[in-house]
């Protein structure tokens, strides 16, 4: 009797779970071979032939052309055991089931008979030995080659426990007999690891020996412990730089206006408005017109969380290392207001009486790195937020304003944002509004 085996789409490797039906290999009613591929799938890394493991006649496929699979759902049934006779071009006979006929089949090699050779150099033939058992294939005329032995049926008969199509590929592309190879995976299926294994075995044994290296002493120098504050920053840049894919664009613009309009408000009585309020109430604005970058994705559930308040943060230095300071409700903050509560958390950053409150809940960095003398930067988001915008020194340089060249103050802005929030046209939009913000400070009072 036929066995009917069901054939499941397999782990196609790389994270992948679903691939999607491009297109059908093999017909209901026709035999298959053992690795023949039998269905071209569309992953989201590449397109790939799945190969079946199984050798007869497909009696179902399961799946229109431009079905999405999961992996693990069926792709075919195929019936495996029993004899079919099968025409050939050349008349050859009948076929073993599972064996194909786009071939002839493989022929059965007689054992050496290991009697002394001939004085003519050729081996003695004794009796045939027996064919090998379950084959139905009729032996051809026998052909006039010096006989080879056979591997041990348990290495030739069967299905290869090979499930993954990049694992037959990788042995395949390296020539090695999965045949040969005893798996760690469940019921003896053979994995990648296994694959790899097998091949640094090989290459450890045709590598030629080398002269050891001289054993690698440590460079001599001062070791600081990383604790404390600085190592509190190293370990959340390090989780910035593996789990946020940041992406970084920047703008020159032409801060002479922005000047000259915070030159004429501390001309006037009140409290002195300093230039860093006046950027965050451009940050604001810009964050009201493009809300996702105020926003941070909440991995577990797969979600962008876009907020209704701005926490702004700004970089602060101090002598016990970098912190950043959160001003809580920055959209409902005035200059004077901004002005006010940075000079406070700068205060306490510097005698380190900054409370947790003052240091966590952030949505949006603003840091300053021209107070250090350098035009640009591309600086590391503030995990888990989305974006940071960057301000270089202002410094004077030659511009061309109103068809004419002339010494202007000029300031590089750079936005450093999630790729996973939004795409290049957001960001560009966020930075070039501030940057018109800056050339023309009017611009701000069409939202105040």
């Amino acid at each position: 009797m036929a066995q009917v085996l069901e054939f499941k789409l397999p782990d196609l490797g790389e994270g992948l779970t679903e691939a999607v039906i491009v297109t059908w290999l093999v017909q209901v009613g026709e035999v298959v071979a053992i690795d023949q591929p039998v269905v071209e799938v569309e992953t989201a890394k590449a397109m790939v032939e799945v190969p079946c493991p199984y050798g007869g006649v497909v009696t179902a496929r399961f799946g229109e052309e431009g079905t999405e699979l999961p992996v693990g759902a069926p792709l075919l049934t195929v019936a495996v055991g029993e004899a079919t006779a099968v025409p050939e071009p050349e008349g050859s006979g009948n076929v073993l089931v599972g064996y194909g006929t786009g071939t002839p089949p493989a022929r059965r090699r007689r054992i050496r008979n290991t009697a002394p050779e001939r004085a003519n150099g050729t081996a003695d033939r004794g009796g045939d030995p027996r064919p090998a058992p379950h084959t139905a294939v009729a032996e051809a005329a026998r052909a006039p080659h010096a006989h080879v032995p056979a591997p041990p049926a348990s290495l030739t008969e069967g299905p290869v426990p090979v499930i993954s199509p990049l694992v037959r590929r990788l042995a395949r592309d390296n020539d090695l007999d999965l045949r040969r190879l005893s798996g760690s995976g469940p019921d003896g299926l053979i994995l990648r690891a296994d694959v790899e294994d097998a091949l640094r075995v090989s290459a450890a044994r045709a590598a030629a020996p080398k002269t050891p290296a001289p054993p690698v002493t440590a460079p001599s120098g001062t070791r600081i412990p990383l604790k404390g504050i600085r190592g509190a920053v190293a370990d959340k840049l390090s989780r910035s730089r593996r789990e946020i894919p940041d992406a970084t664009c920047w703008v020159d613009a032409d801060a002479t206006e922005l000047m000259r309009a915070r030159t004429a408000m501390n001309t006037a009585a009140g409290p002195r408005i300093s230039l860093l309020a006046l950027l965050a109430r451009i940050c604001t604005a810009a964050l009201a017109r493009h809300p996702e970058l105020n926003s941070y994705v909440d991995v577990e559930a797969r979600e962008i969380v876009q907020l209704d308040h701005v926490h702004l943060g700004f970089a602060a230095q101090t002598d016990r290392g970098l912190v950043v300071p959160v001003v809580r409700d920055a959209q409902a903050r005035d200059a004077e207001s901004l002005t006010a509560e940075f000079a406070r958390l700068t205060e306490s950053a510097h005698a380190g009486t900054l409370t947790p409150t003052d240091l966590t809940g952030g949505t949006f960095t603003l840091n300053n790195y021209g107070v250090f003398g350098v035009d640009g930067s591309t600086p590391i988001i503030n995990h888990p937020e989305a974006a940071m915008l960057g301000v270089g020194r202002i410094v004077a340089k030659p511009w061309v304003h109103e068809g004419e060249l002339a010494v202007r103050q000029v300031v590089q802005l750079s936005l450093t944002f999630d790729h996973r929030v939004c795409d290049g046209g957001t960001a560009g939009g966020f930075l070039r509004y501030v940057a018109d913000c800056v050339e023309q400070p009017t611009v701000l009072l069409r939202t105040l």
